[in-house]
């Protein structure tokens, strides 16, 4: 508990690998899901947002960015339609409140972008955004941002997470689905 006292992550979970989720990247995605690190039911399932109150799958088939509704076990199978999915953070796992700082890689994630070289980056949480931009959450707006050194567009979308369902809106995720079918 002295983890939760220190607002760190639990460093290490049972029977998981140290890099908690697997990149779902290739060169030219039209569109790549950035969370800050893997929720701990992710974690221990190897799954992008698998927690049940996770509102993600459901927000990305409402919004009109899948053709239907995905589980999280299928993750993988959307690269097929152009979506990929990374973290800030390959080894934290957690809420992001409980995610260790030093396991935030800026300069790695800013090199998977320039590898790969997405049409567009979306936050999954002003959080992640946070960290990107080096801003206080609070003075980020939802939505697309402005075009700065970074080489993608990016939008910034409130987190689908339970936990976060008092600022829980889905036209962010509408206005992204409309800007990747431009």
């Amino acid at each position: 508990m002295a983890a939760r006292e220190t607002n760190r992550w639990i460093p290490d979970l049972p029977g998981l690998s140290s890099h908690r989720l697997p990149d779902q990247l290739r060169p030219d995605l039209r569109l790549v899901f950035v969370g800050t690190a893997a929720s701990t039911r992710s974690a221990e399932l190897g799954h992008y947002y698998a927690h049940p109150g996770n509102r993600f799958w459901r927000a990305i088939h409402e919004a009109g960015i899948t053709p239907r509704r995905y589980h999280p076990g299928e993750f993988a199978s959307l690269i097929e339609l152009g979506i990929g999915f990374t973290d800030l953070s390959k080894t934290g796992a957690g809420m992001d409140h409980q995610i260790a700082t030093e396991t935030i890689d800026l300069p790695g994630f800013r090199a998977k972008i320039e590898k790969y070289r997405p049409r567009t980056i979306a936050f999954t949480s002003k959080k992640a955004a946070s960290l990107f931009y080096g801003r206080p959450s609070r003075v980020i707006a939802l939505g697309r941002q402005k075009r700065d050194e970074c080489p993608v567009e990016v939008f910034v979308l409130p987190s689908p997470s339970g936990a976060a369902s008092g600022h829980w809106t889905l036209e962010p995720w509408r206005e992204l689905a409309a800007w990747i079918k431009s």
